[in-house]
């Protein structure tokens, strides 16, 4: 049997890294020393720079010339900024992917949903987030916007992350399956405009879920 393929030690650094500033290991604007790090994670510094380099992408950490690396700290102005922006590129990409999928990519997609909604009603909420990620890459994929994709995708770990911090509610679920359906249905009906319209309110519910749960777990503003 083959051996699946081992997970890339950057990759493992980054999310050891991010996980740890998410659950408040390292403060708002805590310095963050590579030599430092590399000993906590029991690795070389390469793949803690290339951590850090990942995390800045997601606007996690901050990189400063001649001042190192520092911790961004995650609040409600940034989480509402980030999901303005990624409700705005989602929203045009499915729009665009209504215009553009073929048959191959609808019968993918459904198959998508139809896995995420097996993962639902077994609980399995890690399952239903991959499942999640899945089906919103593949609707980027259709929409032929690289450039728009890069956008939307950046904060894909950030985001799982912070769930895993304040905890998915399993009562979004339902919500959650219904804009699905309606986004597969608009896209094969191609519909742009509608699913525009759906995306762009489905990515505004997470937003204030999400929200909810960090104001009462006493994040600032």
């Amino acid at each position: 049997m083959a051996q699946a393929a081992s997970t890339p030690t950057n990759l493992r650094a980054s999310d050891r890294l991010r996980a740890d500033i998410l659950a408040g290991a390292f403060g708002f604007g805590a310095r963050l020393k590579i030599e430092d790090l590399a000993r906590r994670y029991a690795t070389s510094h390469m793949p803690i720079r290339e951590a850090l380099r990942s995390l800045h992408g997601e606007g996690l950490v901050v990189i400063e010339p001649n001042r190192g690396a520092r911790v961004r700290g995650v609040d409600l102005d940034f989480v509402r900024n980030m999901f303005d922006l990624r409700a705005a590129i989602e929203a045009m990409l499915t729009r665009r992917a209504a215009e553009r999928m073929g048959p191959a990519g609808l019968v993918r997609l459904e198959e998508i949903e139809a896995g995420l909604e097996d993962c639902a009603a077994r609980g399995d909420v890690a399952g239903v987030l991959a499942a999640n990620r899945e089906f919103h890459s593949l609707i980027y994929a259709a929409a032929g916007n690289p450039e728009a994709v890069e956008i939307a995708s950046r904060h894909w770990g950030l985001v799982a992350a912070l769930w895993g911090v304040h905890g998915y509610d399993a009562a979004r679920l339902p919500g959650v399956i219904s804009d699905h359906r309606q986004i597969l249905a608009a896209i094969a009906a191609r519909d742009a405009e509608s699913a525009h319209a759906i995306a762009a309110a489905h990515a505004a519910k997470a937003k204030q879920d999400l929200l909810r749960k960090m104001i009462a777990a006493g994040a600032a503003t």
